[in-house]
């Protein structure tokens, strides 16, 4: 008759294996502890701590007026002689009919055309500073850049009213009016906004241009490449993500522009932004303050369009010259 055998402990095992008790201290300290695993929630905890004061300045400055432009747009105005504060289309249906879309598609015309002559523009500029071996030139164009891209508003404005006006330095010194010339139109309002659009491209696409290895420009010459034929297959395709994501930031800024357009051509130039204040101000009808709502919630559409294409080409220009 036969016996099962008798299980070995397990440090009784290793002290037979290894020649006594000195085995089995060994293999107990050689044994890893247990380290207890940090959940995904605790590993983002300490992120989303840092950035909650963020977060709250974003739902106060940002949520919180949204909600309340889209209720309003949505609902008769508080002036409305019967029915107010019900539910209503017709805020949204008269902001984009008659002078109103005039004045949405004008503001679209203006950001459009001043954003695509300052990238053509802004574009060669950037690369003079950056293929410069004067550092000095490098950092004075690039402050001037700054201070200038956020130069707008009234001073400029006065500005350009001082110089390029029907009484202006520069239109008097070269009889500018005997040709037609006038500041407060179409033409003159796409001059003023160049001058802080052009700037802004200058910093935006700078950084890209930094990102072109000088590597890609030798092993283009070395296969007998010209100039052209680098910036036609390989510059610009590499530049294209940058200068469509820097397009479309100079758009959103052009179109969001108000004070400058205001305070120079008034109603000369129908734009969204001016419709807005006189919804607000009543200079046109009195009770239209829900209209302004529907016409700032079709500038909202506008921006989120723009950030819904400017990301994604930020992402990919950022993975070509990172």
């Amino acid at each position: 008759m036969t016996t099962a055998p008798t299980p070995v402990p397990t440090t009784l095992a290793a002290t037979d294996l290894g020649g006594g008790a000195g085995a089995s201290t060994t293999a107990a300290r050689t044994t890893p502890a247990p380290t207890r695993r940090r959940g995904p929630l605790a590993r983002l905890g300490g992120a989303w701590l840092a950035t909650l004061p963020l977060l709250l300045f974003f739902v106060i400055g940002f949520g919180l007026p949204t909600v309340a432009i889209v209720i309003g747009a949505f609902t008769t105005s508080s002036d409305a002689e019967a029915g107010a504060g019900q539910f209503t289309f017709d805020n949204l249906t008269a902001s984009v009919q008659g002078a109103y879309l005039t004045a949405m598609l004008s503001s679209l015309k203006l950001s459009a055309l001043t954003a695509l002559l300052a990238t053509l523009i802004g574009l060669p500029i950037a690369q003079a500073v950056v293929t410069s071996r004067r550092g000095w030139l490098r950092q004075a164009v690039l402050t001037a850049s700054g201070v200038l891209a956020n130069f707008g508003g009234l001073p400029l404005a006065f500005a350009f009213v001082a110089t390029l006006g029907n009484a202006g330095e520069i239109t008097r010194l070269l009889h500018l009016t005997d040709h037609g010339w006038s500041l407060y139109t179409f033409t003159g309002l796409t001059i003023v906004y160049l001058y802080f659009l052009i700037p802004l491209m200058v910093l935006t696409i700078t950084p890209a241009l930094d990102g072109l290895r000088t590597q890609w420009r030798e092993a283009a010459q070395n296969n007998r490449a010209t100039t052209y034929q680098y910036w036609r297959h390989v510059a610009l395709p590499i530049l294209l993500p940058s200068l469509l994501g820097g397009f479309v930031l100079l758009f959103g800024s052009a179109f969001a522009a108000y004070a400058t357009a205001a305070a120079m051509v008034g109603a000369t130039v129908p734009l969204v932004s001016r419709s807005i204040a006189d919804a607000l101000s009543g200079n046109v009808l009195v009770g239209q303050g829900n209209l302004a709502l529907a016409l700032s919630l079709n500038m909202i559409v506008v921006a989120v369009l723009v950030m819904a294409v400017y990301l994604p080409l930020q992402r990919r220009s950022a993975r070509w010259l990172s």
